[in-house]
């Protein structure tokens, strides 16, 4: 099949559809970091939605939709970033494509579009780390878990380490360490941002298995 990553650099998903046999290209503003420039369309996606694609996975960003950031959003929408957001992502549903999942954070998306098909964790294929990812699916079924959050001879599944810290309104809250580390590495927004989309491999290895 020919597979449009959208919306990613890392070329995580696109190399995981590649070792598959697959004709993958990840898509993106930024260079790729995955190191196959050959296998990346540097360019605004919406240039290349209309071409044969058969299969697209689709990652917008989701600074402006994810309720984890819902302390922010009068600012948003007052001053139009957060329609922004909510256009782009708009686009992916809107496609001639036949396959198409569009994975996004907890967020707006779910009443403004539709509630998910699926909501799935790391942690269902093999990472010991929670990240609660939302996909809307078309033409594809939904993934079947590798790893289980259920007791298994005796054992759980390994959900991952928490940070617990105290925020300036003085309020207990905790992270996902993955995720906190990540946030504590960054230098720019940019970094931050890429922290807090991170790609698991194995949540692409199954992608990869299944709906290849």
């Amino acid at each position: 099949m020919k597979i449009l990553i959208a919306c990613e650099e890392s070329q995580i998903m696109c190399k995981a559809f590649r070792e598959k046999g697959h004709e993958a290209y990840s898509c993106d503003l930024k260079d790729c970091s995955g190191g196959h420039p050959e296998w990346h369309i540097k360019d605004d996606v919406n240039k290349v939605l209309s071409d044969s694609w058969d299969m697209m996975i689709a990652h917008p960003p989701c600074t402006h939709l994810a309720v984890s950031g819902a302390m922010h959003f009068a600012k948003k929408r007052e001053d139009g970033r957060q329609q922004s957001a909510i256009d782009f992502f708009t686009l992916f549903t809107k496609t001639i494509i036949p396959k198409v999942c569009i994975e996004n954070p907890v967020g707006i998306m779910s009443k403004i579009y539709r509630k998910p098909d699926q909501i799935i964790h790391p942690y269902h294929f093999g990472h010991a780390a929670q990240k609660t990812t939302c996909l809307w699916l078309k033409g594809l079924r939904k993934l079947v878990a590798t790893h289980y959050d259920a007791p298994l001879f005796g054992e759980s599944v390994d959900k991952g380490e928490f940070y617990e810290f105290i925020s300036k309104k003085g309020v207990k809250k905790r992270q996902p360490m993955w995720f906190y580390k990540g946030l504590s590495d960054s230098k720019t927004n940019d970094d931050r941002m890429v922290a807090r989309s991170f790609r698991f491999p194995l949540v692409a290895k199954a992608m990869a298995e299944q709906w290849g």
